[in-house]
């Protein structure tokens, strides 16, 4: 009753108006109730013709009539007119009514007068909260002036640390170093490396924005970030472009290392990062010239490689330590820490990753001051990862929260020991209001990995004392780094300026909490500058789009099938036509296992091959293999067997032959040596060992016609599984104890008409004699190499079947077919050394 007639005052200009609205009102119901027949037209004609009265009456007096002595019209009593004009906000007939129903001003309604006495005020609500909900905070002033922080740039500055000059400790000095007590909660009174007021004035920071609401602060959070549009551009989250970041600021020292090869892989490692953004960001920068291991914890935060839009999934393998594939994942659990070393040195020749990524973390909601002691095992477990796996002169980088005890500090401590360059540096894509900053290093000179057995043994510590009540506090004395003056000034401006940035970040938030219409007015502007910069495409991320085989290989190649590639004169080599091979330096050899067939991948398992008599693609089900999309290879689809006789174990297998296009690279028109490498490369990237369920991929393994005998020294007989007591020619596969059936050799021209290659005598080295100018030269003329589609077209093949002598111990052959005696007579004679 009380809001209807407050509404009805907001309509009205005075009390007057809003009586005559209550007579009229009343009128009209005394119609109703005496008269039940009157129509419409009339009721509407009685009402115009009381306004217009009402109206002349009001036009004739300029003031209103007097009202008799001590009553109302309606016979209220004076004292009823004293409280109506108490009750002020309401209109006289609304006041009426209330005092009627036993309304007094000032009181509440009720029996007992218990009801309210103040009007419901209109709501306040912002975004989702509950109806009537204060944030206790909201109201409440940030005493720190975010007006002057630095202007928006793309331009960073990377500060390192002095290098440190002394002796890695021996591993009874780094024992000695370990200093444990009662385990500590609070970070208010480290300031040995962080000025005190700085330290309380950023936990005060932190501690308004306890109670704020998450919807709307995070939504403040996003307009204040002049690089908040960044977001993860192409990739599958912000982490990618996080890794971009850091890369070009530290001159692509991860993605480019100095001393990496052309024909070598880059091998990284990615620790507790799933679902795994940086990776994704490596694998694309670096397409198919890179091999990735991951370890993270299982669980919804494990790696999502079919997320990974804008790289090839299928050249990276997440490890979960103890159990392989399925490991937990638990970094803290020191067996899993070793066995994931294991995995990484085996699968790297036993040299290690070029460089580790780790960005581990975990919800430490309503605790965001102690956060640096809540993830203190985790920070230790991720640099005792790294220095494990590292090759020498590697690099790391590792995301970090504040850095103010002296546990964390002595950390960064043995990092500086064990590389030649530290930094503590935080990226324009990691959010200004939050504690995160990362730790980066180059430069792994700890051959020994002293300091990283000290951490693992610090971890098995510390997992000793869990629910003791103890904690290791220090790793490295305190007294050790006070002497290392310039180590400690480091610590300090760093912290300090990044606490004074986090300061000025959060109350730029609460300001924009409080006023919604602020807005970040550069954002557009930072994100295009940096996407340029860091090379990465301004567009929207999307999936790939999904074709037939056909399709894609005329997309790869712009043929419409594979026929003009492969169908060339192959030449079946015997006795009559053998001087085709005399020109023993132009000519490579393999030994082939079946029929080659082209194969095009559309990503993972669909994988086609070319069918030559049905003309057209046919989905590969004769073996299990991920190859990354757009990649067209020349394979042999090879049984492998290893043992002999009735244990024997047969097993498909991929063997490459040559290559087209590899992860959307096209090789078709390099030389075939350098196919063959990127071949070796691609293999190795997508083989992964932890998934058994996979068929072998191999290379072909290629042998020089000069070298031939090489070939021969390769065969044996073997008694094979369901082929008789009659032992058989096998060729086996160099560096495992698995062989395979033979199907004959084929020589591939690596040179296009008229170059040639021969010996020169005097020399004693290879030259190129141009046949048709009869030129010589040492050094490679740019015509000399033959494409892919010239070396398919050209080959020679030495069928072999069960009738040529390739073993000495072969009990069947014909004397008219070429052996293997024969023809290493000829190429010998045709050799000049």
């Amino acid at each position: 009753m009380a809001s209807l007639s407050h509404s009805d005052s907001d309509d009205s200009d005075d009390s007057d108006s809003s009586d005559q609205y209550g007579l009229r009102d009343q009128t009209i119901s005394s119609y109703h109730s005496n008269n039940t027949t009157i129509s419409p037209e009339r009721k509407r004609k009685m009402v115009l013709n009381r306004d217009a009265n009402s109206t002349e009456s009001s036009d004739d007096s300029e003031t209103e009539p007097p009202v008799k002595q001590g009553r109302f019209d309606d016979g209220q009593p004076t004292s009823s007119l004293t409280q109506m004009k108490q009750m002020g906000n309401y209109s006289d007939f609304s006041s009426k009514m209330m005092m009627k129903m036993g309304y007094k001003a000032g009181e509440g309604l009720g029996k007992e007068g218990q009801g309210r006495v103040d009007i419901v005020q209109a709501s306040q609500q912002k975004g989702r909260r509950g109806l009537g909900l204060r944030i206790r905070t909201e109201d409440k002033e940030v005493v720190v002036d975010w007006t002057d922080e630095k202007p928006a740039s793309s331009k960073e500055e990377v500060e390192w640390m002095s290098e440190y000059t002394g002796e890695i400790p021996d591993e009874e000095e780094l024992e000695d170093w370990i200093t444990d007590g009662k385990q500590k909660l609070k970070i208010d009174d480290e300031t040995r490396f962080c000025d005190r007021k700085t330290l309380q004035t950023l936990l005060t920071c932190k501690s308004i924005f306890d109670d704020l609401e998450g919807f709307e602060m995070r939504k403040a959070r996003s307009r204040s970030n002049p690089y908040e549009l960044i977001k993860g551009a192409i990739f599958l989250n912000r982490a990618a472009m996080k890794m971009a970041n850091m890369d070009h600021c530290f001159n692509y020292m991860f993605t480019a290392p100095k001393g990496l090869q052309p024909n070598q892989l880059l091998y990284f490692a990615d620790v507790c990062a799933g679902p795994g953004g940086f990776s994704e960001y490596v694998l694309w920068r670096k397409k198919w010239k890179s091999k990735g291991f991951g370890f993270t914890l299982k669980g919804n935060n494990d790696f999502k490689l079919n997320d990974f839009f804008a790289a090839n999934s299928e050249l990276f393998e997440p490890h979960y330590g103890v159990g392989g594939k399925d490991g937990t994942g638990d970094i803290m659990n020191g067996q899993n820490l070793e066995e994931f070393q294991r995995f990484v040195h085996d699968n790297t020749d036993d040299e290690g990753v070029h460089f580790v990524m780790a960005d581990g973390g975990f919800s430490v909601e309503g605790q965001e001051n102690i956060q640096e002691i809540l993830t203190k095992q985790l920070l230790l477990c991720q640099f005792a990862c790294a220095l494990s796996i590292l090759r020498e002169e590697g690099s790391f980088v590792c995301k970090t929260f504040d850095l103010f005890t002296p546990f964390s500090v002595g950390l960064v401590y043995l990092l500086r020991i064990a590389f030649r360059r530290v930094a503590i540096f935080k990226p324009v894509t990691s959010r200004p209001a939050n504690s995160e900053r990362y730790v980066v290093c180059e430069g792994y000179r700890d051959p020994g990995r002293r300091i990283g057995n000290y951490l693992l043994d610090i971890n098995e510590a510390l997992n000793g004392m869990k629910n003791t009540g103890r904690d290791v506090t220090e790793v490295v004395p305190f007294e050790i780094m006070s002497e290392d003056i310039d180590f400690i000034n480091y610590f300090k401006r760093s912290n300090e300026s990044l606490a004074d940035q986090q300061c000025k970040a959060l109350a730029k938030i609460h300001a924009f909490y409080k006023n919604s219409e602020l807005m970040e007015s550069t954002q557009n502007q930072m994100r295009t500058e940096c996407l340029k910069l860091w090379s990465i495409p301004d567009r929207v991320r999307a999936a790939p789009p999904r074709s037939d085989a056909a399709s894609l290989f005329k997309k790869l190649t712009g043929l419409d099938d594979p026929t003009s590639l492969i169908n060339g004169r192959w030449e079946e080599l015997r006795m009559e036509n053998i001087k085709c091979l005399e020109r023993v330096y132009n000519y490579k050899c393999y030994v082939s296992g079946s029929q080659s067939s082209l194969i095009v991948s559309m990503g993972g398992s669909r994988v086609f091959y070319w069918n030559p008599r049905a003309m057209k693609w046919s989905h590969l089900t004769q073996v299990k293999c991920n190859i990354p999309r757009d990649t067209i290879l020349e394979v042999e689809i090879v049984d492998e067997l290893k043992g002999e006789g009735k244990s024997q174990r047969r097993s498909c297998a991929l063997h490459v032959v040559d290559g087209v296009m590899l992860a959307g690279d096209d090789i078709s028109s390099r030389n075939f040596s350098e196919r063959a490498q990127c071949i070796a490369m691609f293999v190795k990237a997508i083989t992964k060992p932890t998934l058994p369920y996979l068929s072998i991929v191999r290379a072909k393994q290629i042998h020089r016609l000069e070298e031939i005998d090489q070939v021969f020294t390769r065969m044996s007989m073997r008694h094979v599984k369901g082929g008789g007591q009659i032992p058989r020619l096998c060729c086996n596969i160099l560096g495992t104890d698995l062989c395979f059936l033979p199907s004959g050799l084929t020589f591939i021209k690596f040179c296009k008409d008229p170059w040639s290659m021969a010996f020169s005598r005097s020399r004693k080295q290879k030259y190129f004699y141009n046949e048709r100018t009869r030129q010589s030269v040492f050094e490679c003329p740019p015509d000399f190499n033959a494409n892919y589609q010239l070396c398919a077209s050209t080959r020679v093949i030495w069928p072999w079947g069960g009738e040529v002598k390739i073993h000495p111990n072969q009990q069947r052959h014909r004397a008219d077919l070429v052996s293997a005696d024969q023809i290493s007579q000829f190429v010998a004679s045709h050799t000049a050394h």
